[in-house]
């Protein structure tokens, strides 16, 4: 049975994300719900399409960075599609500085990514922006040393582009004389322009300052006219072609939890707690990503009080049970996940066949998902590492645990004392208390979550397991 390790390498490399509605990419796709605690995606999707009074739903889906979310949102976003929705998904870090976010700039790389998904569908045709305009405008005069309104602006590489008061855009272009935007022109223009003006201020701190500044204090107009002349409106284009509503995913702000804001309220609570009501307030179906350590946050009450459902939260896949034992459940569909990247036409099954054909023992790769502990990145990162370590087949087990002893002393050197103490504790007790400590613990994946009947569990990273430091319990 021939593999080409290169294919192999490739499909194993970490940083990719599999897309289901790709049917090339849906060959790799395992569905863990059934030991994960529930059919979460399921959840969200019929939250949307079942229990959806108004068309306006805002859920919120947590997990450990890594766990598969993303591959997970991308497989609702399918789901809902072929339901009937315009789904319109974007990872937020590529618009936003992720350790220094405002609700603001939440609103705004909204507004942009539904203006440029809505521009795609030709017979969607809405209202003139004029409020929004006059926002941009606004915001393009008081950083006119940092954003012109040149052909960037423009849908049509226009340059010399003006806005009136009334916010309507008008450009002088070469060889064309002056041209005046169109209704289709006009909202397509305030893309562009959203664009240029966040671009800047992702890069800089002082442009970021500056414009807060101006929009804080028009965060309630900014949210009225998005849902006025943007969401509403495109809701009713989008039901007269048939389709059943709008759904907007936010990926990624799972991923602001490390900073603080500049008066001291962590960026996690002020986003998701103190500015919570915001969130939900757009007139569409919204599904945002959450930093996990909010759930022991002592601000997890009032977060609970800001949004109409509790986080659906996606955990570990179980390779153990909570007192030690082999799952074999979750053994199995992690040594599938392995195979699948190896032979995706062939679907196979962890038969010794298969797996020969890739590692020098069966033992080999069940210490493979041991260590991963059930993260599914973190599997595909010892493997991509493996692979190209060995740079032959079969894998060698040695290798995996020269690997598994590196990665152990690199996580060990940041740990503290304190720290130390904690982890011994949820190895024992296979708990977490709401604590600061806690939450860092967790945030740096030394500290894993699990689901089963009897509710969610923890246990320390695998790979921390043989530690001298942990053998003071």
């Amino acid at each position: 049975m021939k593999l080409d390790l290169k294919k192999f390498a490739n499909a194993c490399n970490p940083s990719k994300t599999i897309v289901v509605s790709n049917p090339q990419d849906r060959q790799y796709y395992i569905d863990f719900a059934a030991v994960r605690g529930g059919k979460i995606i399921e959840e969200l999707k019929s939250d949307i399409t079942e229990f959806s009074q108004d068309g306006t739903t805002c859920g919120l889906f947590t997990g450990h960075i890594g766990c598969g979310k993303t591959t997970e949102l991308l497989r609702l976003k399918c789901e809902l599609e072929e339901s009937g929705y315009h789904v319109v998904y974007f990872e937020s870090t590529q618009d936003l500085e992720i350790d220094d976010v405002d609700i603001s700039d939440v609103m705004l790389a909204i507004a942009r990514r539904v203006y440029e998904s809505l521009d795609g569908l030709q017979k969607v045709e809405l209202p003139e922006p004029k409020g929004l305009k006059r926002i941009l405008k606004g915001a393009a005069k008081l950083l006119m040393t940092e954003v012109s309104l040149d052909a960037e602006f423009s849908p049509l590489g226009m340059a010399d582009v003006s806005v009136n008061t009334e916010g309507e855009f008008s450009a002088k272009v070469p060889g064309m004389g002056e041209v005046s935007a169109s209704k289709k022109q006009g909202f397509t223009v305030v893309a562009p322009g959203i664009g240029k003006i966040t671009a800047k201020a992702k890069d800089s701190p002082e442009v970021r300052n500056k414009l807060r500044e101006y929009l804080e204090p028009q965060t309630k107009s900014i949210l009225e006219l998005i849902n006025q002349e943007l969401l509403e409106p495109a809701k009713e284009q989008l039901k007269k072609f048939g389709l059943r509503g709008l759904v907007v995913i936010v990926d990624n702000l799972d991923r602001v939890e490390t900073a603080r804001k500049p008066w001291g309220r962590p960026q996690a609570e002020y986003l998701f707690v103190d500015r919570g009501e915001q969130l939900r307030q757009l007139q569409c179906h919204v599904v945002y990503t959450m930093p996990l350590s909010l759930r022991f946050s002592d601000d997890f009450g009032r977060l609970i009080d800001r949004f109409p459902v509790r986080p659906k939260v996606l955990p570990m896949v179980p390779v153990r049970y909570r007192d030690g034992n082999i799952c074999p459940e979750g053994m199995y569909l992690m040594q599938k996940m392995v195979l699948v990247r190896a032979f995706p036409e062939e679907q196979p099954e962890p038969t010794p066949e298969f797996i020969g054909a890739i590692f020098d023992t069966k033992e080999t790769l069940e210490q493979l998902c041991l260590y991963s502990g059930g993260h599914v990145r973190e599997l595909l990162r010892l493997l991509y590492e493996w692979i190209k370590k060995d740079r032959q087949l079969p894998l060698s087990g040695m290798t995996l645990e020269i690997l598994i002893t590196s990665r152990c002393n690199e996580m060990c050197l940041g740990i503290t004392d304190e720290e130390w103490e904690l982890l011994r504790q949820v190895h024992k007790r296979k708990q977490v208390r709401g604590d600061s400590n806690y939450r860092k613990l967790i945030h740096s994946r030394l500290v894993y979550e699990y689901c089963d009947r009897q509710g969610f569990w923890f246990d320390i990273n695998p790979i921390l397991a043989g530690a001298e430091e942990l053998k003071g319990e």
